[in-house]
């Protein structure tokens, strides 16, 4: 991504894996389920990759549960790409991992992450590298707080020279009861040899699962440099301040 995925700055943390939470009553030995979901903003590590603009989600996630082994794919409509003098519009992710429980409390889930842009055609624009990423990511976590590091193998997300660079992603996802979750998420997105384009990330939100959906609003920002962050297209800031709004669907 243009500094691109998944908590729930929007809809994208919602349905993406790697913010997906350990199930609380008993699972059988295989599970799969899908997920779609829409949001008014596709924000990931604060910056939007749909150019302040709605976007559609979904995806489908395996888990063999005695193990914690896990897979999954996930989809979102994107126009950073075109921004950027490329071409698509859509982000492929695919992911594997294993989580599990450390003591009572405790929890840890690690994997690698790929995010595909189909015929992105970066790689030909002066200025860039080839869009496509992978990241080996490790979290802990304690009751409901959460520590993890994204550490990318490749060039991140378009940026020239940049392989190793690092996210590093702090939240809480607090139950206030009756459906409803605080969630809390501070981040740093480090781009190696690109330091104009390191910047912080925030993000305070509310979800509240409605049982047919589950509904999302959070208010996001970042301390991200206008200058490269800004849009092609028309010049606006995409890791502005806004409250992102988000339903999606879990079956």
């Amino acid at each position: 991504m243009n500094q691109s995925i998944f908590t729930l700055a929007t809809l994208a943390a919602l349905a993406a894996p790697l913010h997906a939470q350990e199930a609380q009553e008993p699972q059988p030995e295989h599970s799969v389920t899908f997920n779609a979901a829409v949001t008014s903003d596709y924000r990931y590590r604060g910056i939007s990759q749909t150019r302040l603009q709605p976007a559609l989600q979904g995806g489908a996630d395996y888990t063999h549960n005695p193990s914690g082994l896990y897979a999954g794919t996930w989809l979102s409509t994107i126009k950073w790409t075109r921004d950027a003098g490329g071409d698509g519009d859509l982000e492929w992710d695919l992911y594997a991992g294993k989580r599990g429980k450390i003591g009572a409390d405790g929890s840890y889930d690690v994997g690698v992450l790929g995010y595909v842009y189909p015929s992105n055609g970066l790689k030909h624009v002066p200025g860039f590298a080839d869009a496509d990423t992978a990241e080996i990511y490790g979290q802990l976590g304690y009751g409901p707080a959460y520590a993890k590091y994204s550490l990318a193998l490749t060039n991140l997300f378009g940026f020239v020279d940049s392989r190793r660079s690092g996210y590093l992603d702090l939240g809480a996802n607090l139950d206030l009861g009756q459906g409803v979750t605080l969630n809390l998420h501070a981040g740093r997105q480090d781009v190696r040899h690109n330091d104009a384009a390191s910047y912080t990330d925030y993000k305070l939100g509310v979800t509240r699962d409605f049982g047919v959906a589950t509904l999302a609003v959070a208010f996001v920002g970042t301390n991200a440099g206008e200058a490269a962050y800004a849009s092609p297209a028309n010049g606006k800031f995409l890791g502005r301040k806004a409250l992102v709004v988000s339903v999606a669907k879990t079956f």
